[in-house]
């Protein structure tokens, strides 16, 4: 096991081994909430006689139990760091998941996946592992949390195929314990690794030097140290319920989209396998353009950037309607890369303007108190799809309005006022 402690004379910044770890404990948190959901829909429906809503009523539960996770493991985060939330999650998410294999009424699956698993991916996901990341980096942050969100487009490359293979070839119930066996093994060791902050353990963000702290430098991260919001003041301000509005209607689309892409295409003709390539085509183009993103949220106003990667998605969504009616295989594929465009800035935007808002100190504190608002906001959207699928008969309405709101999401975004907040004279004094 990596000890911090060790690890002051060597070239590499502790903070960095944590990217790696953001990395894959996205790459499964986000991969066995969302990604595979869509490659168990049909089979699982057909033999417990399910509607398509009652299947997706496990992710508006899933995400009403997030958003009451979250408050506690926010704060959490900040007092104890990510190793003991992670190893609990790993573990957990592991059992569940395999436990879901025994399903055979909706209470058992509602329970197993909306409550359960969505636990455990909490315990191991973008919350504990970004607020770390935004702890250990300042100057860098906008490139190392991009690098670390890949891990939740990775996901889309590698597991929703491979869930649909698992499916097909094994069955759904032996696909739900291979999943529970890849996961725990993969992020057990993972969780060892976390670490809370960097001043823990005599180092500096963005790995900085003792004689270079001396000599001036690191003093951004110095100055949003001193000025950072409380979790109690965060939630004074207006700034605090705009970006949860804004952000809560951003992610509606990539819920609504995990889940549904699949039965979307199969309703349209497509093979299964044609379906689940789409969410490869996203996750492709999601992944390599992160680092794109988060190359310019260090160098130019983030506000800007995540308004455009937001309405992105609407447009792109607009597009996968259109083509999907027409039936064009390729126009298909075509949207979905747009999409994957837009979706590759929605996590790195989300946690720079969140630490740039309110500083790093109580970080943990303030994203967890947002999960409620932002979640409640997004937690009816896959089910409420399937609602009006099961009644329509067709998902274009539905997804129209999703559209809508990504497209409100990002306007909101570019005109959410920083919040006001009286400095320190020290700090007033070390920045003139």
């Amino acid at each position: 096991m990596l000890n911090p402690e060790a690890r002051l004379g060597s070239p590499i910044f502790y903070g960095y081994y944590l990217v790696g770890v953001a990395f894959a404990a996205q790459f499964i948190s986000t991969g066995m909430y969302s990604y595979v959901l869509g490659s168990f829909m049909d089979p699982m429906i057909s033999e417990l006689n399910w509607s398509r809503a009652d299947f997706t009523l496990t992710r508006t539960i899933g995400q009403m139990v997030m958003a009451l996770v979250g408050i506690y493991i926010g704060s959490r985060v900040d007092v104890y760091g990510g190793r003991p939330i992670m190893l609990c999650g790993s573990l957990l998410l592991g059992a569940t998941l395999a436990l879901t294999s025994l399903v055979d009424s909706l209470w058992m699956w509602l329970l197993l996946n909306g409550v359960m698993v969505t636990i455990g991916c909490a315990m191991l996901g973008n919350l504990v592992v970004n607020v770390t990341l935004s702890k250990w980096f300042v100057e860098r942050r906008g490139i190392v949390i991009a690098i670390a969100a890949m891990g939740v487009s990775f996901g889309g490359v590698v597991l929703t195929p491979l869930a649909t293979w698992l499916v097909d070839n094994l069955g759904w119930r032996d696909a739900w314990i291979w999943l529970g066996i890849c996961a725990t093994s993969l992020t057990l060791p993972l969780a060892l690794v976390m670490r809370r902050a960097p001043e823990d353990h005599g180092l500096h963000p963005d790995g900085y030097s003792a004689a270079q702290i001396a000599a001036g430098q690191g003093e951004r991260a110095r100055l949003e140290f001193a000025s950072s919001y409380s979790r109690s003041e965060a939630l004074r301000t207006f700034s605090f319920y705009a970006l949860v509005v804004a952000f809560g209607f951003f992610s509606i689309n990539i819920f609504v989209l995990l889940i549904h892409t699949v039965p979307l295409l199969t309703d349209a003709g497509f093979s299964r396998n044609e379906a689940s390539f789409a969410m490869l085509v996203a996750s492709v183009p999601a992944m390599l353009s992160k680092p794109i993103w988060g190359f310019w949220i260090d160098r130019s106003p983030a506000k800007p950037l995540a308004a455009a990667s937001a309405s992105l998605t609407g447009i792109a969504l607009v597009l996968i309607v259109y083509a999907t009616a027409s039936r064009d295989l390729v126009a298909i594929y075509g949207a979905y890369v747009v999409l994957g465009l837009g979706w590759g800035g929605m996590i790195p935007m989300q946690e720079v303007i969140w630490a740039s808002f309110f500083g790093r100190r109580f970080l943990g504190s303030i994203r967890g108190a947002a999960m409620p608002f932002a979640l409640t906001l997004s937690a009816l959207a896959p089910w409420l799809v399937s609602l009006y699928r099961d009644s329509m008969g067709a998902y274009d309405g539905a997804l129209l309005i999703v559209a809508g709101l990504n497209i409100f999401s990002g306007i909101l975004i570019f005109f959410a006022p920083a919040p006001r907040k009286r400095t320190p004279p020290d700090v007033q004094q070390a920045a003139t």
